[in-house]
């Protein structure tokens, strides 16, 4: 048995407890309080996950626009190892991990749609 974990008798102690505190009329409400709660965060827990995604899925979308000089740039500056050895596609992913980790992904995006204007503008 791991710490910390119940077994059946812990468990029907535990019942009792709660059936003496809330009373009978009381723990249906407090099982579906319970099991909306539950719900509610992993709805939340679900958003925030796909915001996630898509944000990842924009900022590669935007690295890919960039030139291969500007690339490499910005995955020394957050950090990437080894930066000029890596093929393309392999630097993007690295820089969104690192981007990622340090809570910069926003930031990425806007250098990269910025790096992107600019070359535009210069041919």
């Amino acid at each position: 048995m791991l710490p910390g974990s119940f077994q059946g008798m812990e468990w029907v102690i535990i019942l009792l407890i709660v059936l003496l505190i809330f009373g009978p009329t009381k723990l249906p409400q407090l099982a579906r309080g319970l099991g909306q709660a539950l719900y509610e965060f992993r709805r939340a827990s679900q958003g925030v996950v796909e915001d996630l995604e898509r944000s990842q899925s924009e900022a590669k979308k935007s690295l890919q626009g960039i030139d291969d000089e500007t690339l490499r740039k910005l995955a020394e500056k957050l950090g990437v190892k080894d930066a000029e050895k890596k093929k393309r596609d392999d630097l993007i992913v690295e820089i969104i991990n690192e981007a990622k980790k340090k809570g910069l992904l926003d930031e990425i995006k806007v250098e990269a749609e910025q790096s992107t204007k600019s070359t535009n503008t210069e041919t």
